[in-house]
């Protein structure tokens, strides 16, 4: 059975795998010569793998001449049953947020580069701020964005930062936005006037995965309803809104259930 196995070997995709789970154990990155040695194997041997892994956005370089793992293989993981399982949860507590906010409200992740909108809830009115299911939307300056990047660790903020750079936004980002993520952090949420469409609030916060990092974040674009009595105020609907990604973090990592 070994030597069956011997047959079908592919060596190239071996050493991909091997550098990639070793990089998965390191914190701050390895050197190309640094790789070969905890792998047995001469540095030459690894450069073009590397740069292939660099190339197609697994890993990245930092401080130089040290390789480190970027998030993608994680947003690989994210995309498929995580995200679904996700949204399945997730889609009767935004409706039920909806009726009682009377706005509507979406659910972003962070996905190989791009804050991508996964599931959206209607206002139960006639008119209300909508996102398509699918749209990317900016990193930097969307309560979306900010939320995903805020309830992470600085590292990890950085390697998302680089990925997203790609799209061709490149903002300076001074020392006041860092703290900014910081204050969302602390306060547990994001709120601030839109950046694309005025007299809109985005109201932002995350739904943390068991390790205290946000896997996404629920935002509802509020804006006043000055024509339906007793509609929530914006203090409120950010209570309601706290409230139910508090209900979506109890619930991230829980299997769905089985139908009987």
């Amino acid at each position: 059975m070994e030597q069956e196995d011997e047959r079908y070997r592919a060596p190239a995709l071996d050493k991909g795998l091997d550098i990639l789970e070793l990089l998965a154990e390191i914190d701050g990155g390895l050197t190309q010569a640094e790789i070969a040695k905890r792998l047995g194997r001469s540095p030459n041997e690894f450069y073009r793998m590397l740069d292939r892994l660099v190339r197609r956005g697994y890993v990245t370089r930092i401080d130089g001449d040290r390789y480190s793992l970027t998030l993608k293989l994680f947003g690989l993981a994210q995309l498929h049953v995580p995200v679904r399982r996700l949204v399945s949860y997730a889609t009767p507590f935004m409706r039920e947020l909806a009726e009682a906010t009377r706005q509507a409200n979406q659910l972003t992740v962070f996905d190989r580069g791009s804050v991508v909108v996964v599931a959206q809830q209607e206002a139960p009115g006639y008119w209300g701020i909508s996102i398509r299911v699918g749209s990317h939307i900016s990193l930097y300056d969307t309560g979306s964005g900010h939320t995903l990047l805020a309830f992470r660790s600085q590292e990890e903020r950085l390697m998302m930062i680089n990925e997203y750079s790609s799209s061709g936004e490149h903002p300076t980002l001074a020392k006041e936005f860092f703290d900014r993520l910081d204050q969302i952090r602390e306060r547990g949420y994001e709120m601030m006037p839109s950046a694309q469409t005025a007299g809109v609030f985005n109201l932002s916060a995350p739904v943390l995965g068991p390790d205290g990092r946000a896997i996404a974040a629920l935002t509802v674009p509020y804006i006043s309803l000055v024509n339906v009595a007793r509609a929530p105020d914006i203090t409120e609907t950010l209570e309601m809104l706290a409230k139910t990604t508090q209900q979506l973090s109890e619930l991230a990592g829980v299997e769905p259930p089985t139908a009987s």
